[in-house]
């Protein structure tokens, strides 16, 4: 099979299309004939060394082991089964849940053990991918592409917003808003939390796209007034933030937080270190959380959330499998709005 496999640390040119023995199953895993998969800041972020270049590399404490292929928002159909599951399921167009863990229900993602498909575990810039079956769900929506927009995006905005229990009516903002986490981010807070949305972006020409996914006012990171927009905007300090931008945001983000409001992580694409005060965290009385990934439970809710219509797919653009580093270059552009697909 054709397959993208990153073979070292650095830039594009570690991205190489190669061709692999199609993958076996293993007695509880299934074979999938991958038919796109969306790209994450995550398998960028190893291939450069962002998580670190040594044991600390990805999602386990070895470390990345190259050669690797990437991908972890992965869609297909099942052809293969291995010894321990039944054949009835082949044919099947599934949506893979992207890591595994002992952890009990409800705690998967914090498991010592938790280990990501793109990282730990052969992904889907290829043709195929096998994976276990109990861990591969029904398509939400006809369409493979846009059906592989939501896996680690938008399981990491619904725990996100789970996290900052917003209630109907409550004001969030949210950061990077135009991008795969971001625009998820503003659907489920307006769509199924019930928030008013205070979307940040770059180029205010997307306002209204962001305005057509749920943001009921779109500010620029550009504007020198930034805070006082918000302020302006809200008529007052804010109930909570949801970030993936960082540094480059995190003091307006707690500028604009009310007494008492919550801050949620979940990206540092704006830089990974920052200046903290801690009195304005006890003064305030703000409340923070460290996020990344979700549980089954939420996965769940949110493809049926999918399938309601209440979270719609935001697809940017679409590249072939053997345009990797041109689709990993695109996603790190400034200006679009959605996610990046790769399609075999």
């Amino acid at each position: 099979m054709k397959a993208v496999q990153v073979i070292g640390y650095g830039d594009v040119d570690q991205l190489q299309v190669v061709d692999v023995p199609v993958p076996t199953p293993k007695d509880d895993e299934v074979l999938v004939r991958v038919q796109a998969c969306g790209i994450n800041n995550t398998e960028i972020w190893m291939r450069e060394g962002a998580y670190g270049t040594d044991q600390e590399s990805g999602w386990r404490p070895e470390g990345v082991q190259f050669p690797r292929i990437p991908g972890s928002d992965i869609t297909g159909e099942i052809v293969g089964v291995g010894n321990q599951v039944d054949e009835g399921v082949i044919g099947r167009r599934v949506v893979l849940f992207p890591f595994t863990s002992s952890g009990a229900d409800g705690a998967e993602h914090i498991a010592p053990d938790m280990s990501f498909i793109g990282s730990e575990y052969d992904g889907g810039y290829a043709e195929y991918v096998v994976w276990p079956a109990e861990l591969c769900y029904d398509m939400p929506l006809d369409s493979f592409v846009d059906s592989a927009v939501f896996s680690v995006s938008g399981l990491t905005a619904w725990h996100m917003n789970e996290q900052i229990q917003i209630r109907p009516g409550e004001t969030v903002v949210v950061t990077g808003a135009s991008g795969g986490v971001g625009s998820l981010n503003v659907q489920i807070a307006a769509h199924v939390f019930g928030a008013n949305v205070i979307a940040i972006i770059g180029d205010l020409k997307d306002a209204p796209k962001l305005k057509a996914l749920g943001a009921s006012h779109v500010v620029s990171y550009r504007s020198k007034t930034l805070a006082d927009e918000i302020l302006a905007a809200n008529g007052g300090p804010v109930d909570a933030v949801l970030d993936v931008v960082g540094d480059a945001l995190f003091a307006t983000s707690l500028d604009v937080l009310k007494n008492g409001g919550k801050f949620c992580i979940s990206g540092s694409a704006g830089g990974q270190r920052t200046d903290l005060d801690f009195r304005t965290l006890y003064l305030k009385h703000i409340t923070m959380y460290g996020s990344v990934l979700g549980t089954r439970a939420e996965f769940k809710a949110m493809l049926q959330a999918i399938s309601s219509g209440q979270i719609k797919p935001v697809v940017d653009r679409t590249f072939p499998l053997e345009e990797a580093r041109a689709a990993q270059t695109y996603f790190k552009q400034q200006g679009k709005v959605g996610k990046i697909v790769l399609v075999p």
